[in-house]
């Protein structure tokens, strides 16, 4: 059994893969990113209010690791527009900026190391 989990909630699929190292586990979570973004934007949807891409979540791939108490957790939000959001933390998010040209996925490496 691997050390990372990576988890691809995408509409209502769920794919769970385990990795034995984080740069397995951060490449494979960039190729599932792509092939979901192949699909193309999500349409915009008007309730009670209006919900354009960019406020659509079209997948959460996660990254964890350890147990219940000591697990770490990162990983980003593919909004429905194609971009993405990064984030860390198991019970409260907390959303990560990338910087000087880093990517999503260098953030999201760098917080589970």
């Amino acid at each position: 059994m691997g050390k990372w989990k990576l988890v691809v909630r995408h509409g209502s699929k769920v794919k769970h893969e385990r990795f034995d190292d984080l740069d397995d586990a951060v490449t494979a979570m960039k190729r599932q990113t792509q092939l979901i973004r192949k699909e193309g934007p999500l349409d915009a949807i008007n309730a009670i209010r209006d919900y354009g891409p960019e406020r659509l979540v079209h997948a959460r791939l996660k990254l964890s690791s350890g147990g219940i108490f000591r697990g770490r957790e990162a990983g980003l939000d593919l909004m429905g527009d194609g971009s993405l959001v990064p984030y860390v933390g198991v019970v409260r998010k907390r959303r990560l900026e990338p910087e000087d040209g880093e990517s999503p996925f260098d953030v999201v490496r760098a917080a589970l190391t």
